[in-house]
């Protein structure tokens, strides 16, 4: 999105604290997005306490839509990219951010020509086939597919590396195997 001259803005809706690690957690995302051209003045955390990041609990939809409604007017965003239905990786916290962009798109409450774009799910053999979803992805309908130059994919790699916090054993396999750090494809809400 950069390099077609878009100028990403970041919320995040948990500081990460569900090991206690939440302030290690916010300065390596801010890492993250500096890596990937993102300045920290475009980064948001959000640290709501009725927002615990865990991935069995589901946020409060109206709570969710309120704030996040309230930084796409903050920053004049026109475009929102996030997940689908299935969160990406299953985890209630991602589900409950679409779920709460939704209702703000069904509802017509997002600004005028402010239009949704969800990162599609894929099941576990997709996800970690890296480059070669390229085959299936090009052939299933999508509204939008991006697909990573080498240089980009490792400027993501880099990016995933300054979590380090987060870097278990199975993040590692993700960094080598998934589809995500070379593809991704969305669709319109």
């Amino acid at each position: 999105l950069r390099s077609a001259g878009a100028a990403p803005a970041v919320l995040c809706c948990s500081a990460g604290n569900y090991y206690n690690q939440g302030e290690i957690r916010k300065k390596e995302l801010e890492q993250s997005c500096c890596v990937l051209g993102i300045p920290a003045s475009d980064v948001t955390v959000i640290d709501h306490r009725d927002l615990p990041d865990d991935p069995a609990v589901e946020w409060d939809t109206q709570l969710l839509a309120t704030l996040v409604l309230e930084h796409i007017k903050a920053k004049n965003i026109n475009l929102v990219v996030t997940f689908d239905a299935g969160g990406v990786s299953g985890h209630a916290n991602h589900i409950s951010l679409y779920n709460a962009v939704r209702y703000l798109h069904s509802e017509g409450k997002l600004p005028e020509g402010c239009h949704v774009l969800v990162l599609e799910s894929v099941n576990l053999f997709r996800k970690y086939i890296s480059f070669l979803d390229v085959l299936i992805s090009c052939l299933l309908p999508r509204d939008a597919l991006f697909i990573l130059t080498e240089e980009e994919t490792e400027q993501a790699k880099r990016a995933m590396r300054c979590h380090r916090s987060q870097l278990l054993w199975f993040r590692q396999l993700y960094l080598l195997f998934s589809r995500y750090l070379v593809l991704n494809s969305l669709r319109l809400l």
